[in-house]
């Protein structure tokens, strides 16, 4: 097939929340051509001041698109956005077409969605990512692609505009593997938010602890990006609570099928949903910090 490039290949864009408007940016900044659909227009105003075409549906955005992008909330939006019969995506992608989801979603649904389009002459990877708002600004992030691995090598100069390629196996793969993140991730976040507590009630200095323990050992990705916010009661989602309750809920769902007994993951979701249940689930995952507070009855907020 023809190398993908500015000139041959028109792009579709489906979802602009915190992630999904800075991945699209790099697009329309490399020079592509690029259909936009969102539920709620007014957020991508940002995205159509940079020359980006409003598509009244996922349906129309697709007609006009080679490669469609779909990046929104949970399952059964994805399954909205891209399999509706009258307004989804696929409906609507002439033949050779190829649908690339980045929503963390059922590894089910999208061999579902691969099966889907292959009936329609057409093509489907799935391509979670990991990195936070931090990643998709900068186009850092990690994207895990699952489905055909002659594909995904064609889609990797595109992709690379968002970050760096792991092709992870066949249909449904880049899903297991973004939720096997997404556990790992969770347990961190508990140490980070713990040790915070830990070494505040011990009566340390809380930035000259993480300084000393981010060289060590105990330093990872989430110490990097969020220690210091979790510090400055910085709870702006880069990734929303609501998100990451969905998603562990998914990798437990996984869990059971598996025969797999995971009772970190398992912790971490009840802290999780308990932040939730107090109101705070469209704040960023670093937000655990309020659960662990409310729990030890000590706040980390400077007098």
């Amino acid at each position: 097939a023809e190398p993908i490039s500015q000139s041959n290949t028109k792009l579709g864009w489906i979802g602009t929340g915190v992630m999904g408007r800075a991945m699209c940016t790099h697009l329309l900044k490399a020079g592509y051509t690029v259909s936009l659909h969102t539920r709620t227009r007014s957020k991508a105003e940002s995205l159509l001041s940079l020359g980006a075409i409003w598509a009244d549906s996922p349906k129309i955005l697709a007609s006009q698109s080679h490669v469609v992008f779909s990046t929104v909330g949970y399952p059964d939006d994805v399954r909205h956005v891209i399999l509706h019969p009258d307004t989804g995506a696929l409906s609507g992608l002439p033949a050779g077409g190829t649908i690339v989801d980045m929503t963390t979603s059922d590894p089910s649904l999208a061999v579902e969605i691969h099966s889907a389009a292959k009936l329609r002459a057409c093509s489907s990877i799935d391509a979670p990512v990991s990195g936070g708002d931090r990643g998709a600004r900068l186009g850092t992030l990690s994207i895990f692609a699952g489905g055909d691995e002659n594909l995904v090598s064609r889609l990797t100069q595109l992709l690379s505009h968002l970050g760096r390629v792991y092709y992870m196996g066949g249909p449904g793969k880049g899903q297991l593997c973004k939720l096997a993140n997404q556990v790992t991730i969770a347990s961190t976040m508990v140490g980070l938010c713990e040790g915070l507590v830990y070494a505040h009630k011990a009566g340390l200095d809380l930035n000259h602890f993480l300084d000393a323990i981010s060289g060590g050992a105990a330093g990872s990705k989430s110490l990097e990006l969020y220690g210091n916010r979790i510090l400055s009661r910085d709870f702006e989602a880069g990734f929303y609570v609501n998100h990451f309750v969905k998603d562990l809920g998914i990798c437990l769902r996984e869990c059971q099928t598996m025969g797999l007994g995971l009772p970190g993951l398992a912790l971490a979701q009840q802290l999780y949903l308990s932040l939730k249940a107090h109101g705070h689930g469209d704040l960023g995952t670093q937000a655990l910090v309020l659960a662990l507070e409310k729990l030890n009855n000590v706040s980390l907020e400077k007098k």
